[in-house]
């Protein structure tokens, strides 16, 4: 674990900031008939002008500088040709290097009219990252914040994906400690000042097992439920956490 001064955290929300700023133009792309592979080529274009690098392109392989992630694939899924539709949601996850530090970020958010359930789901999820996000204070610990996040989504008769965290950022896109979704109060890695990691609920409607996509990288429901996913990259201060990936 490696923790971050004060300088280093103010860097971190530079671009965590401009991060924020591409996946809300990014969202304001989002429609019936457009591409993942548009959004993908978009978000790279503003990245190169915003003089940032992408994060995930050849990471682990992975082809695209965004994650565009469709229904029941909860992660990872790659741009395509697929043209999205009505009643789709769309889960965006997108990696920012600025000034030698990464920031990471994602939302989902429906496609045109979705129904109610389904926005139930969205809604949920990032109310669960939100209740996470008030756990990050100085005499807490992970096992705090992973706790609140399975309370609220087993409050809201959603599942938890099972084997998918968050993650310590600095540096390295991902750095220790691991940032799991599920814990018990007041056990875990105690939550220090200078720690900087992404918070990442992921849930689904149908229940917590996983497999592998067709294309090679994505993750999705092993019962093609449909499933939502939050993250934010949050410091820790003295005041509390600071969400670096915000406006």
């Amino acid at each position: 674990m490696i923790l971050k001064s004060e300088k280093e955290i103010a860097v971190m929300r530079e671009g965590g900031r401009i991060l924020a700023e591409i996946m809300e133009n990014l969202k304001s792309k989002v429609s019936p008939g457009v591409t993942t592979a548009f959004l993908n080529t978009y978000a790279e274009k503003i990245i190169r002008d915003k003089k940032g690098e992408p994060s995930f392109k050849g990471y682990r392989n992975f082809p695209a500088v965004l994650c565009t992630s469709i229904n029941e694939t909860i992660v990872h899924g790659t741009p395509s040709n697929y043209t999205l539709k009505e009643g789709d949601i769309l889960s965006l996850d997108l990696g920012f290097f600025y000034k030698g530090f990464h920031t990471d970020m994602a939302v989902t958010i429906p496609v045109g009219k979705v129904d109610g359930e389904t926005l139930r789901l969205i809604r949920e999820t990032k109310k669960a990252l939100k209740r996470g996000i008030k756990q990050v204070k100085m005499g807490s610990t992970l096992g705090d914040v992973g706790n609140t996040i399975s309370r609220h989504a087993k409050r809201s008769g959603f599942f938890i994906i099972e084997g998918l965290c968050g993650h310590g950022i600095g540096k390295e896109i991902h750095e220790e400690p691991q940032v799991l979704n599920e814990g018990k109060r007041h056990k875990g890695l105690p939550i220090e000042k200078g720690m900087v990691f992404c918070i990442e609920p992921m849930l689904s409607v149908g229940g917590r097992e996983i497999k592998e996509g067709s294309d090679g990288t994505s993750i999705q429901t092993a019962d093609g439920s449909l499933s939502a996913h939050f993250e934010h990259t949050v410091a820790v201060t003295k005041k509390g956490p600071l969400v670096i990936t915000e406006t």
